[in-house]
């Protein structure tokens, strides 16, 4: 009896030391989780393309890589995550979006890159910096793609003020007439010129034709009209002389050639 309670006791106690050795196992694998898992206790995992992803939400370990038509932007998961309905919001969630990546990982988007610097610095501060060798226009382009609406908006509201500022910058154009005139009918020409007309210059000619001894001395009358027409171009100065004489009613009327000049 006494060999058989003590081979008993010996059982139990490898038992024992078996069940401690389990125990310390399991505190070792615990130990070893909790060392992968991010500062708070959240583990991590790894996307397709060589990025660190972050459940919580926090920046560590959050960076991603864009290739952009051959150029290679490295931003955090949380700056593509701004615009919940943009296409780089999808590219992250990897929901139903699948796209390639390059032989490091990078997701491949075949954009102009010199236009993406405004789209993700948007996506980081939410305002619109851009290189003035950049046209708003293309910007504008790129923002559209990627559906960034609020980014939209600000690009087109730019692209409204520049026009205004320039429409306001632009120098008014004139339209000039050279009206040929004889001296008796020179005041009348002056009294009737019609409004918005403003006389510049007037060059005696001489005489065309005399009638007895007594020469009838002919003027040339230049006279300017400023253009308010928008978007109107440049015309060609033409060299030849334009008549008109406005008389009363009853009298004739010659319409002249215009052209523009600045």
């Amino acid at each position: 009896k006494t060999s058989q309670f003590t081979f008993q006791k010996n059982n139990n106690n490898n038992n024992n030391n078996n069940n401690n050795k389990d125990s310390e196992a399991g505190e070792s694998a615990t130990s070893a989780t909790a060392s992968a898992t991010e500062p708070g206790g959240t583990a991590s995992q790894s996307i397709g393309n060589g990025s660190v992803i972050n459940p919580t939400g926090g920046n560590n370990g959050k960076w991603v890589r864009l290739n952009v038509g051959g150029t290679v932007f490295l931003t955090t998961r949380q700056t593509l995550l701004k615009e919940q309905t943009s296409f780089l919001y999808r590219l992250c969630q990897q929901q139903d979006l699948h796209s390639d990546t390059d032989e490091t990982g990078a997701y491949v988007i075949d954009r102009d890159p010199t236009y993406f610097g405004p789209i993700l610095n948007y996506l980081r501060h939410g305002k619109l910096v851009y290189n003035k060798e950049l046209a708003e226009e293309g910007v504008l382009e790129e923002a559209e793609f990627y559906n960034i609406t609020p980014l939209i908006k600000l690009i087109k509201e730019r692209i409204v003020e520049r026009d205004s500022k320039a429409t306001q910058q632009v120098p008014p154009k004139h339209v000039y007439r050279v009206l040929q005139c004889q001296e008796e009918e020179l005041t009348q020409m002056v009294s009737t010129m019609s409004d918005g007309w403003k006389f510049e210059q007037m060059v005696n000619i001489g005489s065309s034709y005399s009638y007895g001894t007594e020469d009838q001395a002919e003027f040339l009358c230049v006279v300017s009209k400023e253009l308010h027409t928008p978007g109107s171009g440049l015309g060609t100065e033409q060299s030849h002389k334009t008549k008109e004489v406005e008389e009363e009613e009853g009298g004739r009327d010659t319409t002249p050639n215009e052209w523009l000049r600045e």
